[in-house]
């Protein structure tokens, strides 16, 4: 299950086997502007993940915002998340609808520079 609105998606999903996983997060994020790398997005990962209660922050500058979801599986990994699971929920509807809002929020345009060397 995944839910959106802006600057807020959250994604559940319940283990239905021993060998399954479990997560609760909620991902917020608004435009700060940091002193070294500029205007970009904040990122906080709250929730939990495998039964573990987490939070996490991260922030991406205006070139790397799109990449947030490497972010996102990095922390997946971090708290117990198989990397065959670990690209939290397949909810590229939600996900679109993040970068659509993410795009505006930083005022971005097709042909904007992006920082290539960061995504995977």
């Amino acid at each position: 299950m995944a839910t959106f609105e802006p600057g807020h998606l959250h994604i559940e999903r319940h283990a239905l086997t021993p060998d399954d996983v479990s997560y609760n997060v909620h991902l917020d994020y608004e435009v700060e502007q940091d002193p070294d790398k500029g205007k970009g997005i904040q990122f906080t990962l709250h929730g939990s993940m495998q039964g573990k209660d987490m939070t996490e922050t991260f922030f991406l500058p205006k070139v790397e915002a799109y990449n947030f979801a490497k972010n996102v599986t990095e922390i997946a990994e971090k708290y117990g998340i198989p990397k065959a699971h670990s690209q939290i929920g397949s909810v590229h509807k939600h996900y679109d609808m993040m970068f659509e809002d993410i795009r505006q929020k930083l005022d971005m345009k097709s042909g904007d520079p992006v920082d290539l060397a960061n995504f995977e």
